[in-house]
């Protein structure tokens, strides 16, 4: 134990040593969480829409009224004629073209029909999607009222009146969606990176063959690297947690230790992660490149940005080996749910088993040779 402490001593005194590695640690991670939770959003709320009115009346002023006056709309104007609201559409001016056909007014009083064209820039498939939605509950909405003042006399009922309750998010904010996803990124990030330089730092001074000679134990040594970047990631987290509860208005609403111990079990097997690959490279920079290359594809594939169950198959299947996935889904259980142990006792038995297997496998990989 005492060899441990030492160990540790010695650890901490190299990480806190080194001025360009604590902003590193401490500052970086806050800004990650501050500006990623503004930007990491698939909500659409400024669509830039230009009207090609043809009817000029008061019926597709109402209509065109009814879109500015949505929250989810920039209106920019009306276009001359359709080659100049295509060029708009083309150079990304604007997102969304509402063209409103000549008698649209006359149309509805004398056939109770008219016509209009939404035509959609679609290079984006979910936002073009997102936008046809908000253009179509707008015209819906404008649809009833109109038939209501066409036809004043009749009895327009409503036989079914839904109330939504929106539970865990009520508000609907993506913000709140995706902070608690964000925090385990930048925890994975911290545990991945650090680790795997920290012994490759060893072997580029030179002080490796050092510690080889000494009579330190191996699970000593591998714990030692281990045990401050541990410490460091969950330093992280609460100051996280803190942020989240004191700018975003996100308070844990489950049990912060059932949290903290959840973490405490997948940073083993992410700290193991990168102690695996600082075994199989010589220098910073390769371990640098091979952890990068992991993190890409345990973020893409963790649920992070898009749902798990929208993946293909395959996908679906790989994803069973992603540690990231496991926990993002347990920190929004129990940030946003305030879901207990029993809730994800699944779960938390996958990431055990990885954290196990994981740190087992680092300690027979690390060969202590002189």
């Amino acid at each position: 134990m005492r060899t441990l402490l030492y160990i540790l001593q010695k650890e901490f005194i190299q990480i806190f040593r080194d001025k360009s590695m604590l902003p590193l640690i401490f500052i970086v991670p806050v800004m990650q969480l501050l500006v990623l939770s503004y930007t990491a959003t698939f909500e659409i709320k400024d669509v830039d829409l230009i009207v090609l009115d043809n009817d000029r009346t008061g019926t597709s002023r109402d209509l065109v009224v009814s879109f500015s006056g949505s929250p989810f709309y920039n209106f920019n104007g009306y276009a001359e004629n359709f080659e100049s609201a295509q060029q708009l559409i083309k150079t990304g001016d604007a997102d969304q073209l509402l063209v409103i056909e000549p008698d649209f007014e006359k149309n509805l009083i004398n056939e109770n029909s008219g016509e209009i064209q939404l035509i959609t820039d679609a290079i984006n498939g979910n936002a073009a999607s997102m936008m046809v939605a908000y253009a179509q509950s707008i015209i819906g909405d404008f649809n009833k009222n109109l038939i209501i003042n066409l036809n004043p006399t009749q009895q327009i009922g409503i036989p079914i009146q839904i109330d939504a309750l929106f539970w865990y998010n009520p508000e609907l904010n993506y913000i709140t969606y995706m902070v608690p996803g964000i925090l385990v990124l930048l925890v994975t990030v911290i545990g991945m990176f650090l680790g795997s330089m920290n012994l490759v730092k060893e072997k580029e001074i030179g002080t490796i063959e050092q510690i080889n000679v000494t009579p330190i134990k191996k699970y000593q040594f591998i714990a030692g690297k281990l045990i401050p970047f541990w410490i460091i990631a969950n330093i992280d987290l609460a100051i996280g947690l803190l942020l989240a509860f004191l700018v975003f208005n996100i308070p844990v609403m489950g049990s912060v230790s059932l949290l903290f111990a959840v973490a405490s079990i997948y940073l083993i097997g992410i700290l193991s992660i990168g102690l695996v690959i600082s075994t199989l490279t010589n220098t910073m920079q390769q371990a640098m490149f091979i952890s990068w290359f992991f993190l890409v594809i345990f973020i893409l594939m963790s649920g992070l940005f898009t749902p798990i169950e929208s993946m293909p198959d395959w996908a679906q299947i790989i994803n069973h080996a992603n540690p990231v996935s496991y926990f993002i889904k347990i920190n929004r259980m129990i940030m946003l749910k305030g879901s207990g142990f029993q809730d994800i006792l699944d779960e938390l038995i996958i990431l055990t088993a990885f954290a196990v297997s994981l740190f087992s496998f680092s300690i027979l990989r690390y060969r202590k040779t002189v």
